[in-house]
């Protein structure tokens, strides 16, 4: 029997299309078509992953573990696959959706029997995350950032650029390094905020200090950044001495709930940013974030909030992103349509005065961030292990096509808090914090 041959069948007739890739099972057999993407299936316990968690979780499973591949360039493979299931679907709008019925689980459960891989459930990749407790308490979102941003410090530092930003970058030319985008988006931040020295400023959200360090250090203000993550903290707290910022850097290691505990007075802020957290804070709980910015902010005072985005049908069906990102990379984050969101931030009192799409930038940086990780494959596999950083190069494969493939966007929305008789301060035309 041809063993590759039996599961691209069995794989096409559960998906309800052809798939344009070559597959190559254990023993050496394909099947598919010539040229295409090879799949390749390195040993039985990759069917034993599929059969206990049909879908998309047990493919990432055998994948994160080694026991399936892509040979050459893993994007081109994923892009080849996105691409034909679109077709199918505008075609079928069933088609590219699993079909798993008693008549499919019964012919699956016979091929493999035939192929010898029946057999106990695989344990899970240890890079799964594991969270208990109630949806988005402080205890579970602490765990939840912990899951991701405290993987390791030396690893982020292999792979982001020497200003830790770990959000899109501002590519104002296709040719402009990693490097220089992030400090190009850094910049237009710091500009739409209309940051001048003296001011205080909340960074929510706040990393690995990117945006805290930079407004302290080039726009004069003195920054409080928020961060659930003890790693972070360190981390910055570091690189404030090391810069000679402690006296203009603060970073509190407490829930956003709770930044009064930490000084921040109602009223008494002049800037808040939060690049790329709004993903984190959960649904329901999205109605106190955006009434905390508001009664943080003086009048006139102006908030930034960089976000990533889904569409509404992509919001109905996966808001989190999917189940590799929901259980390997961002447990609990849900992404809202971008109207839902400016909504959100509209009905708090805040007064919209700008949105910028950077969908396209995303996938610049994250190139940047995949070319890191590629050039320093040992060094990465020696800091997280071999799982983790097959996770890593998956996640960012994976994101990126997302937004290139608009199934996902990210935004930079800026507001302000007026005063009681409507006084916003603002600028009169965006070109103040273009130039």
């Amino acid at each position: 029997m041809n063993k590759a041959a039996a599961l691209l069948n069995l794989a096409e007739e559960t998906l309800g299309l052809t798939l344009p890739i070559r597959l190559r099972a254990w023993d050496g057999s394909e099947a598919g078509a010539p040229g295409a993407p090879v799949v390749v299936i390195r040993n039985k316990r990759a069917l034993r992953h599929v059969i206990w968690k049909p879908g998309e979780l047990g493919v990432a499973r055998a994948y994160v573990q080694g026991d399936l591949d892509i040979e050459g360039d893993l994007g081109e493979g994923l892009r080849t696959m996105w691409a034909a299931v679109r077709d199918a679907r505008a075609a079928d709008g069933s088609a590219g959706r699993p079909k798993i019925g008693p008549k499919q689980v019964a012919k699956a459960a016979a091929l493999a029997v035939r192929l010898g891989a029946i057999g106990r459930r695989p344990p899970a990749p240890a890079a799964e995350s594991n969270l208990t407790g109630e949806l988005h308490s402080k205890e579970r979102d602490q765990a939840a950032i912990s899951h991701h941003y405290d993987l390791s410090n030396d690893f982020y530092e292999l792979i982001l650029d020497p200003n830790m930003a770990y959000s899109s970058g501002f590519h104002v030319t296709p040719e402009m390094s990693l490097e220089e985008a992030q400090t190009a988006k850094l910049h237009l931040i710091c500009r739409k905020l209309g940051l001048e020295p003296g001011m205080r400023m909340v960074d929510i959200g706040s990393g690995w200090g990117s945006l805290t360090l930079f407004a302290a250090e080039h726009y004069g203000v003195h920054v409080t950044g928020v961060t659930l993550s003890s790693e972070q903290r360190d981390y910055v707290m570091k690189k404030a001495a090391e810069r000679g910022l402690e006296d203009r850097v603060e970073v509190s290691l407490r829930h956003f709930r709770d930044l009064r505990e930490s000084g921040v007075n109602d009223n008494g802020i002049d800037a808040i940013a939060s690049i790329e957290m709004g993903e984190h804070v959960g649904d329901k709980e999205y109605v106190v974030f955006t009434e905390s910015i508001h009664r943080y902010l003086r009048p006139g005072g102006r908030v930034l909030i960089q976000q990533m985005s889904r569409s509404n049908d992509a919001v109905g069906d996966r808001p989190g992103g999917g189940p590799f990102i929901e259980t390997y990379i961002a447990p609990d984050m849900h992404m809202k349509p971008l109207a839902k969101t400016i909504g959100l931030i509209a009905d708090a009192g805040l007064e919209i005065r700008d949105v910028q799409a950077m969908r396209e930038h995303y996938p610049q940086t994250v190139a940047g961030w995949a070319d890191n990780l590629k050039n320093n494959w040992s060094t990465a596999v020696a800091l997280i292990g071999e799982e983790n950083a097959r996770v890593w190069r998956l996640y960012l494969v994976g994101g990126a096509l997302a937004f290139e493939e608009n199934r996902m966007g990210v935004d930079q929305i800026l507001a302000v808090k007026p005063s009681a008789n409507g006084v916003a301060g603002m600028p009169t035309s965006p070109l103040a914090w273009l130039a």
